[in-house]
Parts: C-alpha cells; sequence; structure tokens
C-alpha cells in the first residue's frame, strides 16, 4: 500500500517573521495551529495541495538553528517562474538566480532558490514535465 505524503517540518525561530514570509512568498495561509506548553505547530498550506508545511517553534529557543552542511529543501512549483521571481523581488524577497538547468542541451528544470528567515533553502520551479 503507498504512502501519501503530508506534510514536511521545518524548527524556525521566530513565528510572526516565518508566518509572514510564507504568506508572502507562496500564498501558504495557517490551517492550524497547535499550542503546547513547550512548543507549538503551525501547518500551513494553500489550495492547490494537501501538502503541508508544518512550522515547529520550540519556545524559549533564542538562537538559530544549525542546519548543518548536508543539503536538504523544500520545493515549489509555479505556473510563471520569471513573473514570480520578479513579485518576489518586488516584495524584496531576495530571490537567487533563475538557472535554466539543461546540461546535455535539453532542459531538465528552470528553477531558482530561495530562503527563508531561519536560512532554509526553497526551491521554485516552473511547472511542467515530472514538476506538477
Amino acid at each position: 500500500m503507498p504512502a501519501k505524503a503530508i506534510h514536511s517540518c521545518i524548527r524556525v525561530l521566530d513565528e510572526a517573521r516565518s508566518v509572514a514570509f510564507y504568506e508572502a512568498a507562496f500564498g501558504l495561509t495557517v490551517a492550524e495551529k497547535l499550542d503546547f506548553p513547550d512548543f507549538a505547530l503551525i501547518y500551513m498550506s494553500n489550495p492547490l495541495s494537501e501538502f503541508e508545511l508544518e512550522l515547529t517553534i520550540n519556545k524559549g529557543t533564542t538562537e538559530p538553528y544549525d542546519l548543518g552542511n548536508g543539503y536538504g529543501h523544500f520545493a515549489v512549483s509555479v505556473e510563471d517562474l520569471d513573473a514570480e521571481h520578479a513579485r518576489m523581488e518586488a516584495e524584496g524577497l531576495s530571490p537567487g538566480k533563475i538557472v535554466d538547468f539543461a546540461p546535455a542541451g535539453t532542459r531538465v528544470a528552470k528553477f531558482f532558490f530561495i530562503t527563508d528567515p531561519d536560512g532554509y533553502k526553497i526551491e521554485v520551479i516552473q511547472r511542467g514535465g515530472r514538476f506538477k
């Protein structure tokens, strides 16, 4: 029986700053917040997918998380990559350069990365092909 992906979790330092970033960058809104004595879980989503981003806030944490040297990232697909890049630039979100990845002459993907307030990398990829 196949499993269904439902969410991905990241730890964030500042709830308001992170929620505002994901709202502005990707149109995610808070679907639910679960508040516990030592931590809070905030589930964010949008109407395009049931998949959610879970922001974990560990109360009392004052130093940024050490993201280590592993390479991991969250990815979203968009209909018009160039327009999204321009919109994010206009909002002061500092997206990285657009990469047209075609190592053998055939485009594999067109994308850019943006970094959230806690240093996590998010790949924004042109919708199409295997990237629906």
